[in-house]
């Protein structure tokens, strides 16, 4: 290669010579560029596809719901009189309602205050809920609603600090205080609706007196007693049931919103039509089904174009795509693909109900076929998209599964069903209840204790003093707060206290209390509760009060059901079957769990990113090395020639010097 730029003395371009030098030697750091332009960019489209995947788990994790798949839409004739919705599980027909009468809350009042600031003595207030018969003269408690007792202290003994307690206590009842003109009062309404919800106010009056109208006792109110002696507030407005008639049946509801009185649907009560009626219509919602399917087919096209995006070759421009090629993407295609190709079982295909695979790859649906599949077979569509099981014996209820759950029939098989903790009195219980006598309970329930005081009195029957020990029992907080509810029964005077809790942990221990002799006898008995037990597909299964659940390893692994009752021995079988939408959410989550294929991907192109890294600074030092030896060798030789250049001058000089020949 010719040097034609002067030099420092040399005439050599020696900064020209090493860039030119050093050029061919970065030429494999500019192919490690490339190849790592390269890693990054297929790190992008990875991004990509996991962003797709997401979205399309997050889209078939909704339409994994059978109930999506199994809409009904109600309407009413006339919405001013009331409104109507429809669940899963609602049947089409029609039905004639009429509105006799609304429920509607208690409201009671107190005497008139001079003002919110007034004094109105300390003590305890009971709220206790239940029923009152105004023909009988007789309050029942409520075994459903437990009873609630706040503390009137001297910090809050006026008409305002009452309210604020009441309030505060969030009892059930909302406390306000309205001025007449010229006094003030406090008004009580309770929060629910229904008969039921009538409320009892038993006072414990600091001043040793409870019923008359001095002190605390003025806000007593017990509808059964006199006035002036435990009835001291005004009722202003009762609280009673809705009732309404449907095809001529006589229906009574707690609340105007009815949900149970037409299977899966819900009326909401407006207004009060007696003597007339109007036409609920309960009808198959094809709109919503085929919304459902559309979101379907919308999702998996959307995954499928990414794919095709990502890993295509232009024939126009000759190029590839980022993942043309790549072993995984197309595994993933071909999953996909494969997952919404197979039949569900005995439930058929996407095929049977108008959807279909084009040439592209992507799913079509026909609309009319989708209408016709579900005029055919209405239930059978829900089955095609989720996970279901479906029991033979309509007392074992299908609660769920795992990702590790084959689908497949399993036979079901009870050797022990589950049971509740329980006492039982060993003799009938006395009805006169004294306070500082026989008023006081002490029991350990499903192993939390608990303590309770009965409202004194005579009751009325053993239903009464047993729905009053309920309301305490599930109104003492110690339960409550570890979610624990009992049912109190009897039985000819005898009262049996059971947990509400199935298994195992179950257990009502009786541990004392001046009560105790009384009303349950010197004997009581303490049963414990059981778990079911049974096989599901021949295999012992694990038993936890009323659910049953298959062992791992086994085909049936991690299903659950919940056996509500029935004789033990063989009880049919559960077919359960994954849907499509279910197994592309589940297939799903496995590609993007942290060990799935696509985090395999990205971490082989990060370590290999990580390696092009480590290559690159090697190279890096290697060429400053290689660049500073360069520099010193043609420095070198710069001088070198320099020297000579010198040399030759200095001779040229002294042989000019020299005298000529011919001379």
């Amino acid at each position: 290669m010719a040097i034609s730029a002067p030099g420092m003395g040399s005439n050599l371009d020696v900064a020209g010579i090493i860039n030119q030098l050093m050029a061919v030697e970065r030429q494999p750091l500019a192919l490690l560029d490339r190849r790592e332009a390269d890693y990054q960019a297929k790190l992008s489209a990875y991004g990509t596809l996991k962003g797709a995947l997401a979205s399309l788990q997050s889209t078939m994790q909704g339409l994994a719901d059978a109930a999506r798949f199994q809409s009904v839409r109600a309407s009413a004739a006339d919405p001013s009189v009331l409104t109507a919705t429809a669940g899963g599980t609602a049947a089409p027909g029609s039905y004639s309602v009429e509105v006799q009468q609304l429920a509607q809350q208690q409201k009671i009042r107190s005497d008139g205050f001079a003002s919110p600031a007034s004094v109105v003595g300390s003590g305890t207030l009971t709220l206790q809920y239940g029923e009152y018969d105004g023909d009988l003269g007789i309050f029942t408690p409520s075994g459903a609603r437990a009873a609630r007792t706040i503390t009137i202290d001297p910090s809050t003994n006026t008409l305002a600090g009452v309210r604020d307690a009441i309030n505060a206590a969030d009892a059930g009842v909302a406390a306000s205080i309205v001025h007449d003109g010229s006094s003030s009062r406090l008004v009580l309404t309770v929060k629910d609706t229904g008969a039921a919800s009538s409320v009892r106010i038993l006072v414990q009056d600091d001043d040793g007196t409870h019923l008359d109208t001095a002190g605390l006792s003025r806000l007593a109110f017990d509808p059964a007693a006199a006035a002036g002696a435990g009835k001291n507030l005004t009722q202003v407005q009762a609280a009673q049931d809705a009732k309404l008639r449907i095809d001529g049946i006589d229906v009574s509801r707690a609340s105007n919103i009815v949900q149970d009185a037409i299977e899966g649907v819900t009326l909401n009560l407006l207004k009060n039509t007696a003597g007339d009626s109007i036409t609920v219509s309960v009808v198959r919602d094809g709109a919503g089904i085929q919304a459902s399917v559309e979101s379907f087919v919308k999702s998996f096209n959307s995954i499928n174009q990414i794919l095709v995006n990502l890993s295509s070759y232009n024939t126009s421009t000759g190029k590839g795509a980022v993942l043309q090629g790549d072993a995984a993407t197309l595994s993933i295609q071909r999953w996909l693909r494969t997952t919404v190709s197979a039949e569900v079982g005995a439930h058929g295909s996407l095929s049977q109900i108008g959807v279909s695979f084009q040439k592209d790859g992507s799913l079509a649906l026909d609309a009319a076929r989708l209408q016709s599949a579900v005029e055919a077979d209405f239930d059978r569509i829900g089955s095609l998209f989720a996970a279901r099981g479906n029991p033979t014996d309509s007392l074992i209820a299908y609660d769920g599964a795992s990702g590790r759950t084959a689908a497949g029939d399993y036979a079901v098989t009870i050797t022990q069903l589950a049971t509740r903790g329980s006492l039982a009195g060993s003799q009938g219980a006395g009805l006169a209840i004294t306070a500082g006598v026989n008023d006081q309970l002490g029991f350990n329930v499903d192993g939390v204790a608990v303590s309770i005081t009965l409202a004194p009195g005579t009751y009325a029957s053993a239903d009464a003093l047993a729905a009053e020990v309920q309301s305490r029992l599930n109104g003492a907080a110690t339960l409550a707060d570890a979610g624990i509810s009992v049912t109190v029964s009897q039985s000819e005077g005898i009262l049996t206290i059971a947990s509400d809790r199935y298994g195992s942990g179950s257990g009502v221990v009786l541990s004392g209390g001046n009560g105790a002799p009384g009303l349950l006898g010197v004997n009581p008995i303490s049963t414990q509760g059981v778990d079911v037990a049974g096989t599901i597909n021949g295999v012992a299964a694990a038993g936890s009060g009323q659910t049953l659940t298959a062992p791992a390893g086994d085909a049936a692994a991690d299903l659950r059901l919940v056996i509500q009752g029935g004789p033990p021995g063989a009880r049919g079988s559960v077919g359960f079957s994954r849907g499509y939408a279910d197994s592309l959410s589940r297939l799903a989550q496995d590609l993007l769990g942290d060990k799935g294929l696509i985090a395999a991907r990205v971490d082989g192109l990060n370590a290999s990113t990580k390696d092009i890294d480590r290559r690159q600074a090697d190279f890096l030092r290697r060429l400053e090395a290689t660049e500073a030896r360069y520099r010193a060798q043609f420095t070198a030789l710069d001088t070198m020639l320099s020297s000579l250049n010198q040399t030759s001058q200095f001779l040229q000089q002294q042989l000019a010097a020299l005298p000529k020949i011919d001379s």
